[in-house]
């Protein structure tokens, strides 16, 4: 078990700081930013208890608001992803059996559940995300546009970063 929280730990960390040094500065045509920070949220254990769940949601968006300037507004939708999650996993399809330290991860839940699942969250966060930025539903078309071009691009993202940190004897 305290493999998974140590592992958890540094995965905050690291998805703060490739979000706040790397990710925050690529910016295309103005709006397109990817957020992969919302990956520590889709990776959390399947047992992960909901208080739990949204209390990291709170401080992984907290700490993306504080660097980037943005007021609430990464918290708001990462304390509301947190919040649909355990919804999604259902939506998604049935979890195959599992231990408590289970992670929703590509190499554990297979490609088509996975790009399922973080598809599905990707969109709810940047739906939300961007409707709290704009707060106001006069622009909706290019809202509705540039989240899903933007969730596109975060998704796509995402899947490298699965991709890349799945050992090679897990793709086997």
């Amino acid at each position: 078990m305290s493999k998974v929280v140590a592992h958890n730990i540094a995965r905050f960390f690291l998805l703060i700081l490739l979000q706040v040094l790397v990710l925050n500065k690529i910016s295309f045509y103005g709006f397109l930013n990817p957020y992969v920070y919302i990956l520590f949220i889709l990776l959390l254990p399947f047992e992960t208890p909901g208080w739990l769940l949204l209390t990291l949601s709170f401080g992984l968006g907290l700490s993306v608001d504080l660097f980037t300037g943005t007021m609430g507004l990464h918290a708001a939708a990462a304390v509301f992803l947190g919040f649909v999650k355990p919804g999604v996993i259902r939506l998604v399809g049935e979890k195959p059996e599992y231990d408590l330290t289970t992670q929703p991860t590509m190499s554990e839940m297979g490609f088509k559940w996975f790009i399922a699942y973080a598809a599905t969250m990707t969109f709810i966060h940047h739906l939300v995300l961007n409707f709290i930025d704009v707060f106001n539903f006069r622009e909706f078309w290019q809202t509705i546009i540039r989240v899903i071009i933007s969730s596109v691009f975060t998704l796509l993202f995402i899947l490298v970063i699965q991709y890349i940190f799945t050992s090679h004897k897990e793709k086997r």
